[in-house]
């Protein structure tokens, strides 16, 4: 379960049936607007980091913002997961499946070398659709996906749960209630 970090909750705005009747969008451009938000956010990413890890993988696009600072504070690379057809030179896939059809993501066939471990972050875990083929596509390049961090969890979807379900760490910094 997410930890109660008010400070940061308090900078992430929810903006009423976005992007359709029913669902609250948390809105993390505020946080990233506030100078002490970001510092916090990153700081607490990085600190509930147990262990060593080779690599911090961030998912497109927000997910790229808090994996570059959190990478650049624990002194590792970036790895970057893209949808398919974003990368140039030799890449590996993986399919996840949408609401209404499928998806692709994507990372450099030698993004990482086998046995790195890899810490993967993004925004916000919802249903873990995304977060899920992202392991599977990091295991495949022979990784070991030690821990995910998310700044927002939104627990009523099981996204998380389903991800510790596939043996992995997760911390997020804040849950919120709804979808």
């Amino acid at each position: 379960m997410a930890q109660d970090n008010e400070d940061i909750r308090s900078r992430i705005r929810t903006i009423a049936d976005f992007p359709k009747p029913g669902i609250q969008f948390r809105d993390i451009t505020t946080l990233l607007l506030d100078p002490e938000g970001l510092r916090l956010t990153v700081e607490r990413m990085a600190e509930a980091v147990d262990g060593q890890v080779d690599l911090v993988a961030g998912i497109e696009a927000r997910g790229f913002l808090f994996a570059a600072a959190v990478g650049y504070r624990l002194g590792t690379g970036v790895l970057l997961i893209r949808k398919d057809g974003k990368l140039p030179g030799a890449t590996i896939a993986e399919d996840y499946a949408l609401e209404y059809g499928t998806d692709r993501i994507a990372i450099h066939a030698d993004a990482c070398a086998p046995g790195a471990r890899v810490l993967l972050v993004d925004d916000l875990i919802a249903t873990g659709g995304t977060a899920r083929a992202a392991v599977r596509l990091l295991r495949k390049a022979g990784a070991e996906v030690v821990q995910a961090a998310f700044v927002v969890d939104l627990p009523e979807l099981g996204g998380a749960d389903a991800l510790r379900g596939d043996g992995i760490a997760v911390n997020a910094l804040v849950g919120f209630e709804g979808h």
